[in-house]
This record gives structure tokens, C-alpha cells and sequence, in this order.
């Protein structure tokens, strides 16, 4: 959303939120405008107080104001609370909803947006932004009620008193429009980029501590230095123009205002408007012009929070008006027999002019064993991302149990589907509740008999803590082995029709990739599976092979007959089992 866009609308769609709190911002509102009457109150009995008891030497006024003192300040720190609690409670609220709705906004995203925005700006949107909302929900709105109401009441003190003096004030007023104004449209720009700056700075501390030892095994600590110093720095210098815009927008206007103040003190010394004026009626408008300095002051600072607030309303709705996943599906599954069948499918990623995928065909039968074969960026791995839907085809049909795909409700689809891959993902909870995650109705005896079968069982009886042993950030308490077996016992109990297997035993050791492909052989056992593999010889027993090559299929058959054919399956083959005898 441009930072250019006015603040208007913004702040309308803004106020729906408030909508649920009505009641209790009508009592804030209560709260926030006594606190400014009682206070505009006091300095209206300054012209009684002075006139009558001191001018005309009457003492009964003087008693009887110490009387009221100590009730009237006691109401004055009531509805102070009233106003300041309530708001800070509402904007918290506002605070809570909106990153929960930015939370699960996230989750139903497409996957294409994950891929395209950093998940350290992903956060402080939900971390920063949302805080930055607060200050517009509460801090801002308090301020300007509070201090507007009080404004107002000291000018209709004054207007009381001497409308031709408190006249003067008044006609600073469009100059002082004009100032906001201007200052405005620069808080939003600038607040705009220092959410960016920190986006910038929270995926610098992501990437730091996620790829920790990636750091310190290559020395890349002042790298990393010297990276965070030039995005902290920023942060700073922008935060830097903000106080400027600030401080110089409050200078302003209060020099405007002392301005006011010298032209009513030089008017009140005219012969015509000495006559007029009582000692009483002078001090109070004096004193009323002097105290208007305050509120305004923070009025007009208000108005930088009530801009970022703004700013970061944008950012925020920005990412809640987007797309969610698309699920025209209308069919309702429970259970698929498996059979697969891709025709003529073509598909490119956002963004991109070269198919990953080129006229793809290929059926597999329930229960049987495809094996996807070829160099990295091949299109492999596209494959599977395309069952599941993660991205929709351009051209053909992806069809299951000759449904088409897109025919099926999304949460149906990927229910028929248990994903091994060797990018595991593990969530930072005990083992048992990263076999048993999302599970409808968590069966302890299931979930034993899959970590058994996945061999999970026999490092955990070596654990102090068994199952309930915590696996840390993504697993990294656990080998690449041991997150492995976790990852396929949550298959298993998913205990579904389809089963994609995504180099699921690269890069382990032997022991491991031995426990893994027996376990793999049992989870396989009456499934459909789809087999990315970068070792031939877990493959061998495929029903079928497919080499692809650029997002096309070259060869096609079973291990023996494309070992016959002598062609990139056989070369391939060839390389691995030299290299292997190495």
C-alpha cells in the first residue's frame, strides 16, 4: 500500500475495530473530557478568585474554593484513570485481534507468498507494526481527546472573559492547519521506511541465529557486523528524521503561539482595552494562552504516533487484503485409493518465463511406486508441490482417482497426502507432540506403534525423559537421523493414501539410512508413492522410473529396462555406482 495514500480511509477502517468497544470507549471518552473540564474549570475561577477576594479584600471565596480542592483533584484522578486505563485496555485489545489476524492470515497465504517475502518481515509485522497501532489506539486517541477538549475549554474560558484578545489566538489557527498538514504526509513517509528498516533488521537477527554455525564455521562474524551495523544505522537515521519532523513542527507551532501571546499583551496596554480589563480578566487569559502552549505541544506530537500508527495500519492491511489460497473445490473426500494421473501438465513459477514443467505425462496406479530421477532444478520436486496444490497449473489436468484436483476441497486434498522430506520440519515441543501434531484424536497406543515402526522408539528409551523429551528449535537436540524417523512416525500415523517421499535419505549415514529405508519399506506397504531421490539404489524396486530433465520426462520404465536402454537413467547409474567403489 504507497505511503502516499491519505489517511481518511485508513483511519475509518481503523475504527471498525473500535466498533466491538463502543461502550468502553464512550466511558474513556467520559473519562477524557472531565479530566479537561475539571481542569479548564479551575482556571476559569482565577478571574473570581482574584477580582473579588483579592482585589475587593473578600476572603469568603478563598475558603470556600480550599474546601472544594482536595473533592475536585479526587474526581480529576478518577476520570484520568478512567480515560487512560480504558484506552490502554481497547488498544491492547486492537493490538491482540490484529496479530491474530495477521497470524492466521499467514497460515492460509498462498505459498507463493512465502516465497517472495522474508520471514524477518513476516514477524515484525505481527511484532512491530501491530505495536505501532497500539500507539494509534491508545496513546494517540487519548492525547487527542484529552488535550483537544482541553484546548477547547481554555479558548472558551478565554472567549468568556475577552473575546477581542482570545480573537488573536484564533487566527493562528489555519497556520497551524497548514503545519500539520505538511508534517503529516512526512511522519507517514518516514514511519513507512522505518517499518521496512525493521523488517530489514529482524530478518538479519533471524538468519544470524538460524544459520549460527554456519557463521562461525566460515569466520563471517564481521561480515555479519558490518551487515547489521548499515541496517541498524539506518534504522537510526530514520528514526532520527521522525524527531526532526517532530521537533521542528513543535517549534513552529509554539513560536506561532508566543507570537499570539505578545500581540494579545501589546493590545491589552491600548488605552481602549485597559478600561476594560480587570486583573482578574487579564491573568486568566494570560495565563489560559500560556497553558494552551502545553497541549498543543503535545498535540502536535501526537500527531507523528497517530501517523506511524497510520502507516502501520497500512502496512498491516496491506498483507490482510491479499488473496488467500484459492479453493474452488466442491468435492468432499475421505479417502482416496491413490491412483495419480498427470496430463499435458505444464506450470511456471510466479515471475518467471521458463517452464518448470513442459508438457508432463505420466499415470500411476493405486499402490504403486513412482521414482522421480534427475539433476537439481530438474522439476522433481515441482511434482509434488503440484499434488498438493502449494501452486496452481497454467495448462492440463492433475487428476486423482480421476477427480481433478482442483475439483477438491484443499483441506480434503492434503489430507490423502504424508510428505517425507529431507528438509524436516520439527516444531520446538516433546517428541511425542511433533509424531502426534494436528492429529484430530491423539491415540497414545497409535502413536507408540508408529514410533516403533519408524524406529523412533530405540533412541528414545535412551532419553531421560523418553517422549516428552523437548527436540529444541526444529529438532536441532536430535541428529539429521533421529529427526528423520520423527518425521516418517508422523506419517505413519497420518496413515495416508498417498505417500511423497522427497530425498528422504540424502545426506544421512549408513546405520541411519538403513533404520530409515526399513521404515520407509512399512510406511510405503499398500500406499501410492511418489519417490524423489537423488540415490538410484533406494529406487531400484520402483515400479517405475522417470528421468526428467529441464521439466520434461526423457526416460521412462522400471530399473532394469532403463539400465538396458544405456541412456542418462544408465550414465546416471553408472557415475553413482563408480563413486560408490570409490
Amino acid at each position: 500500500m504507497n505511503s502516499a495514500l491519505p489517511t481518511q480511509p485508513l483511519f475509518r477502517r481503523f475504527l471498525v475495530y473500535l466498533k466491538e468497544f463502543k461502550l468502553a470507549f464512550f466511558m474513556a471518552i467520559i473519562g477524557m473530557i472531565g479530566y479537561a473540564a475539571i481542569d479548564s474549570w479551575i482556571f476559569s475561577q482565577l478571574q473570581p478568585i482574584i477580582d473579588n477576594s483579592l482585589g475587593k479584600q473578600n476572603y469568603e471565596t478563598l475558603r470556600t474554593a480550599a474546601y472544594f480542592v482536595v473533592p475536585i483533584f479526587i474526581a480529576r484522578g478518577l476520570f484520568n484513570f478512567l480515560g487512560t486505563y480504558i484506552l490502554s485496555w481497547i488498544g491492547s485489545n486492537i493490538v491482540m485481534k490484529m496479530r491474530q489476524q495477521l497470524f492466521e492470515k499467514y497460515m492460509y497465504l498462498p505459498v507463493s507468498f512465502h516465497d517472495n517475502n522474508a520471514s524477518g518481515g513476516l514477524i515484525s509485522k505481527v511484532i512491530y507494526d501491530t505495536e505501532q497501532v497500539s500507539g494509534a489506539g491508545s496513546k494517540a486517541l487519548l492525547t487527542l481527546i484529552r488535550e483537544g477538549a482541553f484546548v477547547i475549554g481554555l479558548l472558551a474560558v478565554m472567549f468568556y472573559y475577552s473575546w477581542q484578545l482570545s480573537l488573536v489566538f484564533i487566527l493562528i489557527g489555519p497556520v497551524v492547519a497548514i503545519i500539520v498538514s505538511i508534517v503529516s504526509k512526512r511522519f507517514r513517509i518516514v514511519s513507512k521506511s522505518i517499518q521496512q528498516t525493521m523488517g530489514n533488521l529482524t530478518s538479519s537477527v533471524e538468519q544470524v541465529i538460524k544459520g549460527h554455525k554456519v557463521v562461525l564455521m566460515f569466520g563471517g562474524q564481521q561480515q555479519e557486523k558490518s551487515r547489521f551495523r548499515e541496517r541498524n544505522n539506518h534504522n537510526r537515521q530514520q528514526n532520527m528524521k521522525l524527531v526532526v519532523a517532530r521537533v521542528l513542527s513543535v517549534s513552529s507551532i509554539q513560536v506561532l503561539a508566543s507570537v499570539a501571546l505578545a500581540v494579545v499583551l501589546y493590545i491589552s496596554s491600548l488605552p481602549s482595552m485597559v478600561e476594560g480589563l480587570t486583573p482578574g480578566i487579564f491573568t486568566t487569559v494570560v495565563v489560559c494562552m500560556t497553558m494552551l502552549l502545553k497541549p498543543l505541544k503535545q498535540l502536535t506530537t501526537v500527531n507523528s504516533e497517530f501517523q506511524k500508527g497510520m502507516a502501520a495500519c497500512a502496512s498491516v492491511f496491506e498483507v490482510l487484503d491479499r488473496e488467500i489460497e484459492i479453493d474452488n473445490g466442491q468435492e468432499r473426500i475421505n479417502r482416496l485409493k491413490g491412483k495419480i494421473e498427470f496430463d499435458n501438465v505444464t506450470f511456471y513459477y510466479p515471475e518467471t518465463e521458463t517452464p518448470a514443467l513442459k508438457d508432463v505425462s505420466f499415470s500411476v496406479g493405486e499402490g504403486q511406486t513412482y521414482a522421480l530421477v534427475g539433476r537439481s532444478g530438474s522439476g522433481k520436486s515441482t511434482i509434488s508441490s503440484l499434488l498438493t496444490r502449494f501452486y496452481n497449473i497454467q495448462q492440463g489436468q492433475i487428476r486423482l482417482d480421476d477427480i481433478p484436483i482442483e475439483n477438491i476441497k484443499l483441506t480434503d486434498l492434503r489430507k490423502q497426502f504424508a510428505l517425507v522430506s529431507q528438509h524436516v520440519t520439527l516444531f520446538n515441543d516433546t517428541i511425542f507432540n511433533n509424531i502426534a501434531y494436528a492429529s484430530e484424536q491423539v491415540d497414545e497406543a497409535r502413536v507408540l506403534e508408529a514410533a516403533k515402526i519408524a524406529h523412533v522408539q530405540e533412541f528414545v528409551n535412551q532419553l531421560p525423559e523418553g517422549f516428552n523429551t523437548m527436540v529444541g528449535e526444529n529438532g536441532l537436540k536430535l541428529s539429521g537421523g533421529q529427526r528423520q524417523r520423527i518425521a516418517i512416525a508422523r506419517a505413519i500415523l497420518l496413515d495416508a493414501p498417498i505417500l511423497i517421499l522427497d530425498e528422504a535419505t540424502s545426506a544421512l549415514d549408513t546405520e541411519s539410512e538403513r533404520l530409515i529405508q526399513d521404515a520407509l519399506e512399512k510406511l510405503q506397504q499398500d500406499r501410492t508413492s511418489i519417490v524423489v531421490a537423488h540415490r538410484l539404489s533406494t529406487i531400484e524396486n520402483a515400479d517405475q522410473i522417470m528421468v526428467i530433465e529441464q521439466g520434461q520426462i526423457i526416460e521412462k520404465g522400471d530399473h532394469q529396462t532403463l539400465l538396458a536402454q544405456q541412456g542418462a537413467y544408465s550414465q546416471l547409474h553408472s557415475l553413482q555406482f563408480s563413486e560408490g567403489n570409490k
